[in-house]
C-alpha cells in the first residue's frame, strides 16, 4: 500500500473508495508503516483538526471508542472541553456516550461512505448512553464537500 496521510481527509476517503469490505481495507492498513494502530492514531488527529469549536459552544463531553480489530479491540477517548478536542487511547471512566463498532466501519463512517442511523439500525454501530447526543456531536467536525 502506497503511505497515505490518514489524519487528511481526502486521503481517508480515497483509501476507503479503493477497498470496498472491510477485510480489504482493514489487510491493505495493516500493510501500512504505522499499522493498523499507527494509522487509526491519525484519523483521530484529522478528526482533533476538523473540530470546530464554534459549533460545539460551551458543550463539554467524553466519547468513548470501542473498535474491534483481527488483533482485538482498540480503545479511544475523546473529551471535548473548552473549545479544544483531544484524544488519546484508552478507556474513560464515565463517557457521555460509547461508540462500538469495526474499524473498518469507523473508517467508512468517518470517510462519509457509511449513514450512522442506517448503521445504526443494521447492529454495525452500537451506542450507548446519550444517544441524542451522539446524533448531534458529529456535526461539530468540519467535512470537505
Amino acid at each position: 500500500m502506497t503511505e497515505i496521510d490518514a489524519s487528511d481527509y481526502s486521503a481517508l476517503v480515497a483509501l476507503v473508495d479503493n477497498y470496498p469490505g472491510n477485510d480489504e481495507l482493514v489487510t491493505a492498513i495493516q500493510g501500512s508503516s504505522g499499522g493498523l494502530d499507527g494509522f487509526v492514531d491519525q484519523v483521530f488527529e484529522g478528526m482533533k483538526s476538523s473540530f470546530s469549536p464554534q459549533k460545539a459552544g460551551s458543550q463539554q463531553a467524553v466519547v468513548q471508542y470501542e473498535l474491534t480489530t483481527p488483533d482485538g479491540p482498540r480503545s479511544y477517548t475523546m473529551r471535548i472541553a473548552d473549545g479544544r478536542c483531544e484524544v488519546e487511547r484508552g478507556t474513560a471512566e464515565s463517557p457521555r456516550v460509547s461508540i462500538k463498532m469495526t474499524v473498518g466501519d469507523f473508517l467508512r463512517l468517518i470517510a462519509g461512505k457509511l449513514n450512522g442511523m442506517q448503521a445504526f439500525m443494521t447492529g454495525k454501530l452500537k451506542v450507548s448512553g446519550d444517544l441524542f447526543f451522539a446524533q448531534t456531536f458529529q456535526g461539530w467536525f468540519e467535512r470537505p464537500a
